[in-house]
């Protein structure tokens, strides 16, 4: 179930057939799809099947409320790191940009 309010959703399941827990979200609703919030170190960025766009402060803030007021409704805990800012769904920094692949093993210098 999508749920949503002033322009923020995210995406609930079922538990146990008593209560819910967040799939999806919170992230914006952009032309109809729950944008995911992707953090590239310098700059936040929603992010859609669509397109890709800044993410601005006042869309920031309407996240983790929306995502604090969701935790608090449910009953899921409110984590500490959640609780300080809008945390993001992927970080890809550009200075991490190729680590993804194994590095090969290097032969350590002998020492004397």
């Amino acid at each position: 179930m999508l749920a949503t309010k002033g322009g923020v959703g995210a995406v609930l399941v079922a538990v146990n057939g008593a209560g819910a827990a967040i799939a999806q979200g919170p992230g914006m609703l952009i032309r109809g799809e729950l944008a995911r919030l992707v953090d590239r170190g310098y700059q936040k960025f929603l992010v859609t099947s669509q397109g890709e766009w800044p993410a601005a402060s006042a869309q920031l803030h309407a996240i983790q409320d929306f995502g604090e007021e969701l935790r608090q409704i449910i009953g899921a805990a409110s984590l500490y790191n959640e609780a300080l800012g809008t945390t993001s769904d992927l970080y890809l920094y550009d200075r991490l940009k190729g680590r993804e692949e194994p590095e090969t093993a290097q032969e350590q210098p002998k020492r004397h």
